[in-house]
């Protein structure tokens, strides 16, 4: 059986040994926290926040039809026409109307390759969706050299100018 490495394996710094100072149940707290502490002229890039007891969640977003293929692709597709055409626009000089006939052009392949798409699905995934990752609990977490003075600025009723 052959060893695998790790490809970022020498690329990032090993994490130093930090303590949690606050715990969240939302990521703006967390966030606010960090902020009150930037405020404060704290050295923030020895604080991290980190999300505990992550779950994946996917929200459904609506039926995928033949039409909707066909309008997100012909949106796709009008979009990088749209990028095409403007550089044509620019390297033939008053040939503006290559970004017409590029951005309708783009939009018919788009058609197209939405509608195939969908079709390959057979049916199998007939949704649209958006799949995010989220946190339980979020932790504030600063390095053990810093941690005593973030506590000392946390406790502070304002911050300092």
């Amino acid at each position: 059986m052959s060893d695998v490495q790790n490809p970022l394996q020498g690329r990032t710094q090993p994490t130093p040994p930090s303590t949690t100072i606050a715990e969240f149940d939302t990521y703006e707290e967390a966030q606010a926290l960090v902020d009150r502490l930037s405020d404060a002229r704290f050295p923030v890039e020895h604080v991290r926040i980190v999300g505990t007891g992550l779950s994946s969640v996917e929200q459904v977003l609506g039926r995928m039809t033949y039409g909707r293929a066909a309008i997100s692709g012909a949106l796709g597709g009008a979009w990088f026409g749209l990028f095409v055409g403007l550089l044509f626009g620019l390297i033939l000089a008053d040939s503006w109307s290559w970004m017409l006939w590029a951005v309708l052009m783009g939009a018919a392949f788009g058609i197209i390759a939405g509608v195939v798409q969908h079709a390959m699905t057979g049916g199998k995934r007939d949704f649209t969706s958006v799949r995010t990752i989220q946190a339980a609990r979020y932790g504030v977490q600063v390095t053990n050299e810093h941690a005593a003075a973030a506590v000392q600025v946390m406790g502070r009723a304002t911050p300092t100018p």
